[in-house]
């Protein structure tokens, strides 16, 4: 890594994405906090465009580029939260976007994509496969390739949504977000650590994707790793910027077992009536089953998305429906 990320980075990320993110609520949960023994405090990103955090951190990218780069459009290799983020941050900028899909791609986020203005562009169910479509994308196009977790302007992106709620809820005794590639960990170390120096961060992650804490471990970053998670954010290895960052200052990493994020998601959908996705969870879920002792402490939360599909679910109720005829 030749440049390092500060709190300045995140700064101008602020102000670039002003005139197009939302400002996300911060909700609380009397279930959660009595389910915990502390104060929790979620910021809501599953209410953010496109229905996660990945919007801040395109934006900030697309922002930052200079005219010729955005003449040219970008491009990136996604099949969910990443692709639906860097197709609208594109639209509101006016540019083509490339978004580079596995042929598997779940079809409510291809067409969201679309919706978005995103040109999609199939690539095989592989991780070589869309490496090799996405460098031939780029090349026959001349466009910019907005990383989803490892640019610094990402991360300096995603750093924005712990801003905003240390700005709205001030002291902070312990702040958890959830870590796949480590661009919404990172961010969020780096502007927690300016805002408030004395505040414990922590990672969570689910065990059965757990590279990041093995990465942070050994010294050593993890790359060959088959992840066996229902949160499907979560499953990327940690990039080479969000390794640094995360190595020089992060607290802890805390694991949780998959019935314990689909238990937690049920909670949060249940009692405090959030629609969040199985990423989300995972930094729910260490409060909810005693992973950290948050006992008389003011606790902040990144929810990072709520796009879950609801497919299966409706497909069921019709079934239901038709069933007793």
């Amino acid at each position: 890594m030749t440049e390092r990320l500060v709190w300045q980075d995140v700064e101008k990320a602020r102000s670039r994405i002003a005139p197009f993110a939302r400002r996300t609520p911060v909700e609380t949960c009397r279930t959660v906090d009595e389910a915990c023994g502390g104060t929790v405090f979620l910021k809501c990103e599953n209410f953010q465009r496109t229905g996660s955090f990945k919007f801040r951190g395109a934006t900030n990218t697309i922002a930052s580029l200079s005219p010729s780069e955005r003449a040219r459009g970008v491009y990136a290799p996604s099949s969910g939260n990443h692709a639906q983020a860097v197709a609208l941050a594109a639209k509101l900028h006016g540019i083509p976007a490339y978004l580079v899909m596995p042929e598997d791609s779940n079809p409510t986020k291809v067409v969201a994509t679309r919706g978005y203005g995103g040109r999609v562009v199939f690539c095989p169910a592989t991780h070589e496969g869309r490496l090799e479509m996405a460098a031939r994308v780029g090349e026959e196009t001349g466009a910019t390739l907005v990383h989803s977790h490892d640019d610094l302007r990402v991360i300096a992106g995603q750093g924005t949504a712990a801003w905003e709620l240390i700005d709205e809820i001030g002291e902070l005794d312990l702040l958890l977000a959830p870590v796949g590639g480590g661009g919404l960990l990172s961010g969020t170390l780096v502007a927690a650590r300016h805002l408030l120096p004395h505040v414990t961060v922590m990672g969570c992650e689910p065990e059965g994707a757990d590279d990041a804490a093995r990465s942070l471990r050994t010294g050593v970053r993890v790359m060959d790793f088959v992840p066996r998670t229902i949160a499907d954010g979560l499953r990327t290895p940690l990039g080479e910027n969000g390794f640094e960052i995360l190595r020089r200052d992060l607290d802890d990493i805390v694991l949780v077992s998959e019935k314990e994020i689909v238990n937690a998601m049920r909670f949060v959908w249940e009692r405090a009536k959030l629609i969040i996705e199985p990423s989300s969870a995972v930094a729910v879920a260490p409060l909810l089953f005693g992973k950290v002792d948050v006992r008389g402490k003011r606790v902040g939360v990144i929810l990072s998305g709520g796009n879950v599909d609801f497919g299966p679910y409706f497909a069921a109720l019709e079934e239901q429906v038709h069933g007793s005829r």
